[in-house]
């Protein structure tokens, strides 16, 4: 089984976004993706960091907040 999102949080522009994720052990990750709206070709992972294992889903957030700024401070 694969990861299950969370959240996704999208940029104002909506040409970045961050999948917070909860993996099948029960701890929680993170990754950076970017779409370019002349291509077809949808989200791809930018940022390399869906490896990186967090003991809670507060935690992966706080980590993705610190690499994508337009994280609004209240999200979950």
């Amino acid at each position: 089984m694969g990861n299950l999102v969370i959240n996704s949080i999208e940029t104002p522009e909506g040409d970045r976004c961050v999948d917070l994720f909860r993996r099948a052990d029960g701890t929680h990750g993170f990754e950076v993706y970017r779409r370019d709206a002349e291509s077809l070709t949808g989200w791809y992972a930018i940022g390399g960091f869906a490896d990186r294992t967090y003991a809670s889903q507060a935690e992966a957030r706080a980590a993705a907040v610190r690499v994508a700024p337009w994280i609004p401070e209240d999200s979950a």
